[in-house]
């Protein structure tokens, strides 16, 4: 683990919080989208992971989209950061290799997806991706996309029984008749129906990234 501290916070909701690390550490490290980095939860073992929406390597800086969903340690320590507050972090790590990724490319996600998509529109590979998020609060998540430069996202009302994914089905298979590819993110259950729609649809493999960030009732999962 290596220290870095909070230079920076924007409140952009009551679950969004936009935070900015620096330190010695943080430059001279080589990142592309999609790695993540590790932080530790306070003095114990637990660590969450988040994926970094830009790197200024040259002045030793990172950015991070903070999502408190939930009780846990994660969302406890985004909650309550403050600038100046000292953290110890892990990383850059590979999470999602989007290094053969090119455009068209069709993101699907959630929440915890919006630092991804930030930084794969920021990405120049990328430069054509479009966004398709479930989320359980459209009214609040809207306003955090448009603060981050994603505003022409698309947001689908998540449901308990998981119909809502469906609408999302349907897009997707849309795009996918185009020749997009996928990078399907955020929660486990909600990516395995959606790959398992595409591929039956005739969509390679070779097409579609994945990466789960979350489950129900699970942690570590990345």
């Amino acid at each position: 683990m290596r220290p870095a501290r909070v230079a920076g916070i924007e409140t952009l909701s009551s679950r969004f919080r936009l935070v900015e690390l620096e330190g010695e550490a943080l430059g001279n490290v080589a990142w592309t989208a999609g790695e993540k980095i590790q932080v530790a939860m306070g003095s114990g073992l637990s660590a969450r992971t988040y994926t970094p929406m830009s790197w200024d390597a040259g002045n030793g800086r990172t950015r991070l989209l903070a999502f408190a969903h939930g009780d846990g340690p994660g969302s406890r320590w985004a909650s309550g950061l403050r600038e100046g507050d000292t953290c110890q972090f892990f990383g850059p790590r590979r999470s999602l290799d989007l290094a053969d990724l090119g455009a068209p490319i069709v993101l699907f996600g959630d929440e915890t997806s919006f630092g991804l998509a930030a930084a794969l529109r920021d990405s120049l590979r990328a430069g054509g991706a479009l966004h398709l998020f479930e989320a359980t609060d459209i009214a609040e998540s809207r306003p955090v996309l448009d603060s981050i430069g994603l505003g022409e996202a698309r947001l689908i009302a998540r449901s308990a029984d998981g119909t809502h994914l469906a609408s999302a089905e349907s897009e997707l298979l849309r795009l996918g008749a185009n020749g997009a590819q996928f990078v399907l993110t955020g929660k486990a259950s909600s990516i395995q129906r959606v790959g398992r729609v595409l591929k039956a649809a005739g969509v390679a493999s070779s097409r579609i990234r994945a990466k789960a960030y979350w489950a129900p009732g699970k942690s570590g999962l990345d």
